[in-house]
């Protein structure tokens, strides 16, 4: 119950600062959690990353001004973080559908996108096989794009894995390691506009050539859950339930460090197919 009530208190704070400047690390302390895990743990709540929540509720508050004042439309706009016309007659209408002025009319119809609320459900009836692993520092290689949570991301890391060459997986395949041949996807910090560096890479002690990027990724305790079953749907169900279902009801936050796909040789689509997500985690006693 600590953890509806720390999103509570942190939905309480976004609330009160709409028409002020919001910042998403006193959001994270009204929840008492990091900011990335406040960021991580909200999207899976809500389907939504919460750049895209806040935007949406400053809108609807804009529209309700606008129908409810003689304000000027420029004195909104800048009230919801708009400091030019253009930009916020855009954001305007690709949520209403109709420009500010014309939101003003009689009759004309807008959208509202309320707070959200969370309560409890209950859930975790189906079991999930994890183990914690400290592990030691180690070097990761790969290509990498950055990418928005805002434009469908699994697609786009489809995507990004259907656009590999097979020259590139050799070379990638070629420089992992003996003892850790398995691909990788990587993911490495979440931005305030809802954008993640995406790696497909490998673990590497081998030089790395100037055509991939590397990352260097600190000792670090991990949460790893087993995956059994065909991808994409096996792997997208226990990153829902990592957020929704493990962290609400264990002692652990996310540590702020990249997260692991980890992909076995194999046929992926095969319903024994095996395959691994690596949370970097820290005690909650011990993140404040």
């Amino acid at each position: 119950m600590d953890s509806l009530k720390n999103m509570k208190n942190a939905l309480d704070y976004i609330e009160d600062n709409l028409s002020k400047e919001i910042e998403y690390s006193k959001i994270a302390q009204a929840a008492l959690c990091s900011q990335y895990h406040f960021q991580r743990m909200f999207s899976f709540l809500t389907g939504i990353p919460l750049s895209e929540y806040i935007r949406r509720r400053r809108l609807t508050l804009a529209g309700f001004d606008l129908q409810n004042s003689s304000e000027k439309i420029i004195e909104i706009a800048m009230r919801y973080g708009y400091n030019s016309p253009d930009a916020f007659t855009r954001a305007f209408q690709n949520i209403h559908g109709v420009t500010p002025s014309k939101a003003r009319e009689e009759g004309v119809s807008l959208k509202a996108y309320p707070r959200i609320v969370f309560s409890l459900s209950l859930k975790g009836v189906t079991e999930m096989n994890y183990r914690i692993e400290k592990k030691e520092p180690f070097i990761i290689t790969g290509v990498k794009q950055r990418l928005s949570y805002l434009e469908n991301l699994g697609e786009k890391i489809g995507q990004m894995w259907q656009g590999l060459s097979q020259e590139t997986y050799k070379q990638l395949a070629g420089l992992a390691d003996t003892g850790h041949p398995e691909m990788l996807g990587v993911y490495s910090n979440m931005y305030e506009d809802s954008t993640t560096d995406y790696y497909i890479a490998v673990r590497t002690t081998s030089e790395i050539p100037e055509n991939f990027e590397k990352l260097e990724i600190p000792e670090l305790t991990w949460a790893v859950f087993e995956i059994t079953g065909a991808l994409p749907t096996a792997m997208a169900e226990i990153w829902g339930r990592i957020f929704t279902e493990w962290f609400p009801t264990m002692d652990y936050e996310h540590a702020e460090a990249p997260e692991i796909e980890c992909y076995s040789a194999g046929d992926m689509g095969a319903a024994d197919y095996r395959s691994e997500i690596w949370i970097p985690i820290i005690k909650k006693n011990t993140a404040k």
